[in-house]
């Protein structure tokens, strides 16, 4: 029961401040700090006790019991969960730590630490999930938590513009969630893990008629059904196309949210899921190559899109995008150990990313455009090299965790098949991609001249250590985690998997392939944006149709907004003046209508004097009797 406290400490942080938050105010850290690190000190021990291939399995206690049906809660760490937990704990840690000093002063501040709090304990109950339904109670929670924070500063219309995005969308995804959940139940009779992962070969070659409901005749496979349901779950979760437009939206939340919900752990949750779900997705042939085909989509689509973002954010947010789809990619393609890889190691480079993008935000007094930006390297040094591992490690580059892990998704995928070695020579062009963007960001915002607004110029400086010392602690992981053997601790979890090895002629290709890749993208992006800065403007000149269309985000926003959000406005507007305003409204206010009239004609009636009810009563008198000697 000690494991329990992990997601629990969390927890008593948030109730104490939701109820005690407006008395510790700028202190309310004192309580949310202390209890995620003490999470991730326990966090360790089960680490530590799984290393040698144990499996925790604690059943807290049984909500309700239905015939077939039992909903319980409990808690499942095995190699995969400690990893996850590890990653969630440290980074969630050292955003609380950060955000001490980046949001000292604003408004809200101890609704943000509670806020942060809850999420940390969303995020380690879904990754210590023991059965599907726990997994989707605490997969919504994640996504409430993360529409309470990309919204934190509510007054602002872009903020929650982004926040009722972020929803909207994930319930899309999270309605086909829901929907696989349910069939598992319908198929398997159960919903916890163990039963379903140890019975699922065995259901290999079971059917569900799709239409019975509406006469039958259309039968599916049905694992590879449920698959691609909870696979709409991750596409919305993990921002793959074509659910990705919430994620860059997002940024507008403040910046150590976007490190810890939108780099490093709650974006991650599909990937998780589909690891998780391994013994599920490896019956699936069909649905591992649209896990594959879509994460591989994504991987390109992200890439493109970052080339020519000039928010500092979201070149970082849709560089997340195009991680996400490497991540995705090498678990449709079975390297569950890979994308597993990438994920953590990713977690840390891609944190480091954010809130080295928020230190830069803090210094130019608020701005977010990297073109007003520049000269930055010596007044910010500590940001400034922290920021270039950070953005090694996201090229791929060697020495870094991301050339290790790259390096082992881009080899899985290779050894895939012919569908694998087609995403593996994308994902290697997708580096070279990643490489020009990232440096392009480091190129732009911190070389050359000041293009600060001079009102703000000679105000610019470092950090403080509350704000630098998470930066130093990212960027040795983002060197650290490369050599710490991850892979062959993961491998217990998936056995029969794709392991961690590095032999072979294949595997010298893929990263002499990768690296060379990535070593191009750096220099190209040395000579157009430092050797050269007018060249960019002859390139959009010569390119303006995809310039444009990169930078409009290949317009699916706009498509959304004409297949979907302006019919709805357009349907919405009718309907109400045709079915809510001229029957729902003329019916109750017609009801209304007719006991006004009841009460005038009773008011005619009831006049208050004596000789009329008296005249009544004999009129009625009348009345009765001729009707009596008539009939």
């Amino acid at each position: 029961m000690l494991y329990a406290l992990i997601p629990l400490l969390p927890l008593m942080a948030f109730i104490v401040l939701s109820f005690a938050g407006h008395v510790l105010k700028e202190r309310a850290h004192l309580i949310a700090v202390p209890a995620v690190w003490l999470s991730f000190l326990l966090s360790v021990v089960a680490f530590s006790e799984v290393a040698d291939g144990r499996v925790l399995e604690i059943p807290l206690y049984t909500w309700a019991a239905s015939g077939d049906l039992t909903i319980r809660l409990g808690l499942y760490v095995d190699q995969l969960t400690a990893a996850m937990l590890l990653l969630v704990t440290i980074v969630s840690g050292l955003v609380h730590v950060y955000t001490i000093g980046y949001m000292h002063g604003e408004p809200g501040y101890a609704r943000f630490f509670a806020n942060i709090a809850l999420f940390t304990f969303s995020m380690l109950m879904l990754v210590m999930s023991d059965n599907f339904l726990q997994l989707f109670v605490f997969w919504e929670a994640v996504g409430l938590c993360s529409y309470l924070l990309i919204g934190h500063w509510y007054d602002r219309h872009t903020a929650r513009a982004a926040a009722t995005k972020a929803f909207i969308v994930n319930r899309v995804g999270d309605f086909g969630f829901l929907l696989g959940v349910l069939l598992v139940f319908v198929v398997f009779g159960t919903l916890q893990y163990q039963p379903v992962f140890a019975e699922a070969a065995g259901k290999a070659g079971a059917v569900i008629d799709v239409l019975g409901a509406f006469g039958g005749g259309w039968e599916v496979s049905a694992m590879t059904l449920i698959c691609l349901l909870l696979f709409v779950g991750a596409v919305g979760k993990s921002a793959q196309v074509p659910l990705h437009v919430w994620l860059p939206d997002a940024m507008e939340g403040p910046t150590p949210i976007s490190a810890l919900i939108h780099a490093a752990t709650m974006v991650t949750a599909g990937v998780f899921m589909v690891a998780r779900l391994a013994p599920l997705y490896n019956v699936s042939p069909e649905a591992m190559a649209v896990v594959a085909v879509v994460g591989g989509a994504t991987m390109f689509v992200g890439a493109t899109i970052a080339l020519t973002q000039n928010d500092i954010k979201r070149v970082v947010a849709y560089s997340t995008v195009s991680q996400l789809g490497y991540m995705m990619m090498a678990c449709g393609l079975g390297g569950y150990v890979a994308g597993i890889y990438h994920l953590l190691t990713h977690g840390a480079f891609k944190a480091l990313l954010f809130l080295g993008c928020g230190s830069v935000i803090l210094a130019v007094h608020h701005e977010q455009d990297m073109r007003r930006m520049g000269g930055l390297k010596d007044k910010m040094p500590v940001t400034y090299w922290t920021f270039i591992i950070g953005s090694l490690a996201l090229a791929g580059f060697p020495l870094t965790a991301g050339f290790f892990s790259k390096d082992e998704l881009l080899l899985a995928a290779w050894n895939a098949g012919a569908l694998g070695q087609i995403l593996a020579v994308a994902g290697i062009l997708t580096a070279g991609l990643t490489a020009f963007y990232s440096f392009r960001l480091v190129f732009v915002a911190f070389w050359g001249e000041s293009r600060v607004d001079p009102h703000h110029a000679e105000h610019v400086r470092e950090q403080p250590l509350v704000v630098t010392a998470p930066l130093v602690a990212l960027a040795v992981l983002s060197i650290a985690t490369g050599y710490l053997g991850i892979p062959e601790f993961l491998q217990q979890a998936f056995p029969g998997g794709e392991g961690g090895g590095h032999h072979g002629a294949a595997a010298t290709g893929i990263m002499l392939a990768a690296t060379l890749a990535g070593v191009l993208g750096i220099a190209a992006a040395y000579v157009v944006y430092v050797k050269s800065p007018d060249y960019p403007d002859r390139l959009m000149n010569r390119w303006q149709a995809l310039y444009r269309g990169s930078l409009n985000k290949w317009y699916v926003d706009e498509a959304y907004d004409k297949a979907f959000v302006n019919p709805t406005f357009t349907l919405a507007d009718r309907l109400w003046k045709k079915v809510d305003v001229a029957v729902i409204d003329n019916a109750v206010n017609g009801v209304a209508r007719g006991f006004a009239w009841w009460g005038w004609m009773a008011r005619l009636i009831q006049t208050g004097e004596t000789q009329n009810y008296a005249l009544s009563m004999t009129m009625g008198a009348v009345i009765i009797l001729t009707a009596y000697l008539i009939f």
